[in-house]
């Protein structure tokens, strides 16, 4: 072989075996969600490799207030996130550059995954009762509290008269039991959780005042971001896709609990178990933005498309 054949060789080998190499660089990913069944997509597919399998170095961070993903997220200390729709159907219309890239929990009244709770002995019986009391949601003007409010209407009372405090959703059974608050809103495992320590019983099921079955949230990234990194987003989208359908899953409902409660750190047991949507459906997230324009969270209703991207 001639010296330009052999140099044209072993380059050419040289860069076949440098090529696996390139491969497996991995991304850098900062994702952050809240310790609950809604966003824990992300938990699943970190302990199950989807991320690396991807190409992904995702981090994920948990927070106990949605707020605080916005904030992450608009400042540039988080790439993705996890929020309720509704807020981010708010931030949509405060001109925020956020977008919905893929579907997190979805709301089922046939297995609800978030129950109103009052202390065992609450003398709390109807929707009237509620007037003048208070109320713990784990975000201001959320979802949660939206819910609250539209059931509350609904059934005979007056939302009006309703004072809201925001919490963590660990710490609601203990203030229903002691008294610093009368009725909550909380969301599995939690529900389930408090509900199994016997001082508390169920009150009812706000979310069903938006709709018999809605997506509750979603994960999103601001609108630069997702442009200038698309074929990072499109393997965001596929893992929480793969994770979704792991999760959906009856036979992985054991796996997925021993993994929630690493996460979560509160026992999941016989907790009922959020479905996830396995892509983003405008249809699905109509109904939030539609109640928040009526409790005034939003100034208009709008279509739900203009907050999904298109990438």
């Amino acid at each position: 072989m001639d010296r330009a054949r052999f140099l044209s060789a072993t380059g050419a080998t040289a860069a076949i075996a440098l090529a696996p190499q390139l491969a497996r660089a991995d991304v850098p990913l900062s994702v952050m969600t809240l310790p609950i069944d809604q966003g824990a997509q992300a938990f699943y597919a970190q302990d199950l490799g989807y991320f690396k399998n991807a190409g992904l170095d995702a981090t994920v961070s948990i927070t106990n207030f949605g707020t605080q993903v916005a904030s992450a997220v608009a400042g540039g200390s988080i790439q993705i996130g996890q929020s309720n729709v509704i807020s981010l159907a708010a931030a949509h219309e405060r001109g925020l550059p956020f977008a919905l890239i893929a579907a997190a929990g979805l709301y089922s009244t046939l297995k609800p995954t978030s129950m109103m709770i009052v202390d065992k002995n609450s003398p709390l019986k109807t929707a009237k009762d509620l007037s003048g009391k208070t109320v713990a949601v784990n975000g201001l003007k959320s979802i949660t509290q939206i819910s609250v409010q539209a059931w509350a209407d609904q059934n005979g009372g007056d939302s009006q008269q309703i004072k809201f405090v925001e919490m963590p959703f660990v710490e609601m059974e203990p203030a229903l039991v002691s008294g610093r608050i009368d009725m909550a809103l909380l969301a599995d495992p939690d529900a389930t959780t408090a509900l199994a320590a016997g001082r508390t019983r169920p009150f009812g099921k706000a979310f069903d005042a938006i709709g018999k079955q809605f997506l509750i949230g979603g994960w999103f990234a601001k609108t630069d971001w997702i442009s200038a990194n698309v074929d990072t987003v499109h393997k965001f989208v596929a893992v929480m896709r793969q994770s979704a359908q792991w999760a959906n899953k009856p036979a992985n409902t054991k796996a997925s609990a021993a993994i929630l409660e690493k996460y979560t750190k509160v026992a999941v047991g016989n907790a009922n178990r959020i479905l996830y949507g396995e892509r983003l459906d405008p249809a699905l997230i109509q109904p939030c933005i539609d109640v928040a324009a009526k409790y005034g969270v939003l100034k208009a209703a709008f279509p739900a498309a203009q907050i999904v991207s298109n990438v």
